[in-house]
């Protein structure tokens, strides 16, 4: 993904759904916009480029135990670096490193134990990297749609949306419906061909559904495969394909 993204990059780089921000981080761009609609997510994105060694001095005194952790989750801080440093301490110790909320906007992922730590953070200088790393960016709050409208003539978008489809057919789908709609789908693709036909090249990876081929005509998907890590068991994880609609103004007609 990022050595074909590499190869396209001549301007600016946007990436409107930012998440854990792994193609950002492989890519190291020059300049560019990074977004998503999670305000605690980007929160964390600016106090880490901003604070990194008030973060990681704050998390290395925070013992790793199930009392402990409850606690945190059950803390809302009003300060933003306190803020910052709460989601960081969950992402690194709850089950998974999943990131969910419940009906009331609360985040509900149980305690992860076992191997689950913030520690990789400092003995891998994680934290100070990715702190160098944003120093070049706008980081944003911001409705995807907003943010791909921006893009121009050789800026490269790259979306990596939550996952949905035309049929729930489980729990988890549903779930993902409440954050990311039909509705959202179809937006994301009509911005990304307006995109495209401004002369940007755009990147969306999406659900492997066919109900989302006429939404990127003339573009087809091509088909990757990897494995769910959502289990906690190896043998589990079931081998699951994914559409990457690669947007290129060339091959528009």
């Amino acid at each position: 993904m990022a050595q074909i993204i590499s190869i396209r990059l001549r301007n600016r780089y946007y990436e409107p759904f930012l998440g854990g921000g792994a193609v950002f981080f492989s890519l190291l761009p020059q300049k560019g916009t990074l977004s998503d609609i999670n305000d605690d997510l980007m929160n964390v994105y600016i106090q880490v480029r901003e604070h990194p060694d008030v973060i990681l001095d704050a998390l290395k005194k925070i013992p790793i135990t199930k009392e402990k952790y409850y606690s945190i989750r059950a803390d809302e801080p009003t300060e933003l670096i306190e803020k910052a440093i709460r989601f960081l301490y969950l992402n690194r110790t709850a089950f998974g490193g999943i990131y969910r909320l419940n009906l009331n906007g609360k985040f509900n992922v149980p305690f992860g134990g076992g191997k689950r730590t913030p520690e990789p953070l400092w003995s891998r200088d994680l934290v100070k990297l990715a702190s160098k790393a944003l120093q070049r960016m706008d980081l944003v709050t911001s409705d995807f749609e907003e943010i791909i409208d921006q893009a121009g003539k050789r800026d490269v978008v790259y979306c990596d949306p939550t996952y949905t489809a035309t049929h729930n057919s489980n729990g988890f789908i549903r779930y993902n419906e409440r954050n990311f709609s039909w509705d959202d789908q179809e937006r994301l693709a009509a911005a990304s061909l307006r995109a495209c036909k401004r002369g940007a090249y755009v990147l969306v990876s999406n659900a492997s559904c066919p109900s989302l081929h006429d939404l990127y005509n003339p573009f087809q998907p091509k088909i990757l495969a990897r494995k769910s890590l959502v289990s906690p068991k190896s043998e589990a994880r079931r081998e699951i394909n994914e559409y990457l609609f690669i947007l290129d103004p060339d091959d528009m007609k």
